[in-house]
């Protein structure tokens, strides 16, 4: 039997990821709604194993990559699992970076174009999902944004690399160091995305250049307005059957040649990243900012700064691993605790690092 012959979607067993086929085009879409489509470590393995199966079957020449729903895309990494899985072993974030690597390089390395069909908002990994395919459709509700540095990591999967090729040094910076959402006629204008369509109703009519009220009215379902995808797959169809009017090997090197660029320094940098992200995982600032996004509250930057203004140790939660008890002579304790974890004995604390 031929191991490259086309297989069933159902044959890859997946749960979070929904992978359909048909007339020469693999969807492969994130069924996480619940949660904004933020992936797990299990769906970065599914979708990573769709995108694998689309790229050695013949009868597929075009893939699509979307969300659940209309109202995200997808929102990168699922921070209620950071919290409580990788701020717990960090070292463990080093082999889910390397999940993350092989997905945004199954996308790369397909040898089919890819379509970003962007069905709501996308945001950290969702936008460098985004800017991993080769095209891209907006609906006109969605936006784009990054979130690295107000959640106490760095865009390091796919934007810092990316996003100077697509928008120019300063708008990359902007995007990277504000966090500010982009909105599709702004992503059009910037070059991040082929196409903007209407998605905004009013009482079943077309709403062309909606605006932010009139998107919050449809995403409420008041007032006449809803949301509709029917224009958005419309100009997703359209591409995808213009892509299929091209021969696949051709198609397949033209994709090989412009991505390289985009592959010199994806591999110049993410290595590095991977290695760096993962001992970050052991600090301060991704402990505070997980913690604030899963506690919905507003992240302590600036008691960040003041505690390195201060030589309080704020790269760790609770100061440098420095002290050391003189009851039971316990090492490796957090500067600013005022008790040994060990044997409860009073710690000698200096006066500048004692907890207010």
């Amino acid at each position: 039997m031929r191991f490259f012959q086309s297989k069933s979607p159902d044959a890859l067993g997946l749960t979070q990821v929904r992978y359909e086929k048909a007339a020469s085009v693999a969807r492969v879409t994130i069924a996480r709604p619940q949660a904004h489509n933020a992936y797990t470590t299990r769906t970065l393995e599914e979708l990573t194993a769709a995108l694998r199966d689309a790229a050695q079957d013949d009868a597929v020449g075009v893939i699509v990559i979307t969300g659940q729903g209309d109202r995200a895309f997808c929102t990168g990494g699922d921070v209620k699992e950071y919290a409580e899985e990788y701020v717990r072993r960090p070292r463990d974030y080093w082999k889910y970076m390397g999940l993350f690597r092989g997905y945004i390089e199954a996308i790369l390395d397909s040898g089919k174009p890819t379509i970003a069909r962007v069905n709501g908002m996308a945001v950290g990994g969702g936008n460098e999902t985004h800017l991993a395919c080769d095209l891209s459709v907006m609906a006109e509700h969605a936006y784009l944004r990054q979130v690295g540095t107000h959640v106490g990591s760095v865009a390091a999967g796919g934007a810092t690399q990316w996003l100077p090729l697509h928008v120019g040094d300063r708008r990359a910076r902007e995007i990277l160091l504000l966090n500010r959402p982009i909105p599709p006629r702004q992503a059009l204008e910037w070059g991040l995305t082929n196409r903007v369509v209407p998605s905004v109703t009013k009482d079943g009519a077309w709403i062309e250049g909606a605006t932010p009220e009139q998107i919050r009215a449809a995403q409420e379902k008041r007032d006449g307005y809803a949301l509709s995808l029917a224009r958005l797959d419309e100009a997703v169809n359209e591409l995808a059957a213009a892509l299929l009017e091209s021969f696949p090997e051709c198609a397949r090197y033209t994709k090989e040649q412009t991505n390289f660029l985009k592959g010199f320094v994806w591999h110049s940098t993410v290595g590095h990243a991977r290695e760096w992200l993962s001992l970050h995982f052991a600090c301060g600032e991704p402990f505070e900012g997980m913690r604030a996004f899963v506690e919905k509250r507003p992240a302590r930057y600036g008691e960040t700064r003041d505690r390195a203004a201060k030589d309080l140790g704020p790269e760790t939660p609770w100061g440098a691993f420095v002290s050391r008890c003189p009851a039971c002579g316990a090492e490796g304790l957090p500067s600013r605790f005022e008790f040994c974890g060990k044997c409860g004995a009073r710690l000698i604390v200096p006066a500048a690092e004692a907890v207010r």
